[in-house]
């Protein structure tokens, strides 16, 4: 005769007792859950991982230190056994089944009344994944599963199967240093259920490409400015869009908030009334460097690292950066959109005390497939970017650290 499937159920546990027999590593990975449902939690154990552990202290179970014993699951609705003691196991099991009370064994899921399936979350949707029967529980298959299906909710590419309710506003958006994969999930998700995108010349390109045609995508170097200066037209088009309903995303490389001018797009929408979420990115200050092989920090080379825009050469009176005091400091120095810039800058912490042999690497087009590292020193830096043909956008790395990583050139 045919074994039936698992019939799948929600369980409900706020307030009602269940009861945990063994406070080992899977008690570890199924207890979290648990309290997350509210569940009036009994755990039987004489000893505990140190994580159970902190649960119990933290008031979030009870833990009774002992071994199991005949009439634990009184009153229980739920029980999870996990010891590592077959006969322990096996007298709980028929005490569970006695009471009818649905009993998960992780040594013998053929005994148990119930299986725990693997389950994921994404924005209030719960995925559990069982497998048919219980000779063919293969957790690495359904937790294989589970994470495909979170993703694709993640991520948007299962957005036309997964209805949320839509709110319209702006969302900033950090895409990161260029690599498609270096955004976030959150990010990604966002765009995949966005009706206007409004995109950076350096934001990850490639990302568009992946979008619905319905998607209206607008080339921000390109929005028409007139009167308006080229922020003022941005910020106008984002209050434009959003205030006809629909969900607007504002996709900029790296992170919106480093040198990205997000905080002037959130002022304008909230002087707007646009409501509007920012989505941090991964900053190319720091991921460059890394694609790069570069650590911004090291034991024993650099305990800090100073991130800076050079876009404004230092002896221009707009500049708001100390350099002289830059030039003393030890650790590493990171300077973004600053290669048309940087002859002038290494002249300018040279003559303030910082060694013109100091390593200098340039990261042009960082995270992608054109990246491409030349390395120079503070000396030497100006000439190399004319004579390399470094062009923007380029991480420029100032530090001992440029010489730690394999990729460091002799």
């Amino acid at each position: 005769m045919a074994e039936h499937p698992a019939y799948p159920v929600g369980l409900r546990l706020t307030g009602r007792r269940v009861v945990v027999i063994g406070g080992g590593q899977v008690a570890q990975r199924r207890l979290p859950a648990l309290i997350a449902a509210g569940a009036d939690i009994i755990l039987v154990s004489p000893s505990a991982t140190p994580s159970v552990e902190a649960m119990a202290d933290a008031g979030e179970l009870t833990w009774e230190k002992r071994r199991y014993a005949e009439g634990d699951l009184a009153e229980a609705w739920y029980v999870l056994i996990a010891t590592g003691d077959p006969e322990a196991n096996t007298r709980a099991s028929a005490e569970a089944e006695r009471h009818r009370i649905w009993c998960v064994r992780s040594d013998n899921a053929e005994e148990a009344t119930a299986w725990t399936p693997a389950t994921g979350h994404s924005e209030g949707v719960t995925v559990a994944v069982l497998t048919a029967n219980a000779q063919g529980r293969d957790p690495r298959h359904t937790a294989a599963i589970r994470d495909a299906v979170v993703e694709g909710l993640r991520d948007g590419t299962l957005v036309a199967l997964h209805h949320r309710t839509r709110t319209p506003g702006v969302s900033l958006v950090g895409g990161g240093p260029g690599d498609p994969d270096l955004i976030t999930v959150r990010g990604r998700r966002l765009l995949a259920e966005a009706d206007v995108v409004i995109a950076d010349r350096l934001g990850p390109r490639d990302l568009l490409a992946e979008l619905p045609p319905h998607v209206e995508v607008i080339d921000a170097a390109k929005i028409p400015y007139g009167r308006f200066m080229a922020q003022e037209a941005i910020n106008n088009a984002l209050i434009e869009h959003a205030k006809q309903g629909k969900s607007v995303v504002r996709l900029k490389g790296g992170d919106p908030y480093v040198f990205g001018r997000g905080m002037e797009e959130l002022h304008a929408l909230a002087e707007a009334g646009i409501p509007c979420t920012v989505v941090p990115g991964i900053s190319s200050s720091i991921s460059v460097p890394s694609a790069a092989g570069i650590p911004v920090t090291h034991r024993g080379v650099a305990h800090e690292f100073t991130v800076v825009s050079g876009h404004v050469a230092p002896d221009d009176e707009r500049s708001l950066v100390d350099w002289p005091a830059l030039a003393r400091l030890t650790g590493t120095l990171v300077i973004l959109m600053g290669v048309d810039k940087i002859g002038r800058i290494a002249e300018t912490l040279v003559a303030n005390g910082k060694s013109p042999d100091t390593p200098v690497a340039l990261v042009q087009e960082g995270t992608t497939a054109a990246q491409r590292r030349v390395d120079a020193t503070l000396a030497t830096v100006a000439e190399t970017v004319r004579t390399q043909d470094v062009k923007p956008p380029a991480v420029i790395v100032i530090g001992e650290v440029v010489k730690v990583g394999p990729g460091a050139n002799a």
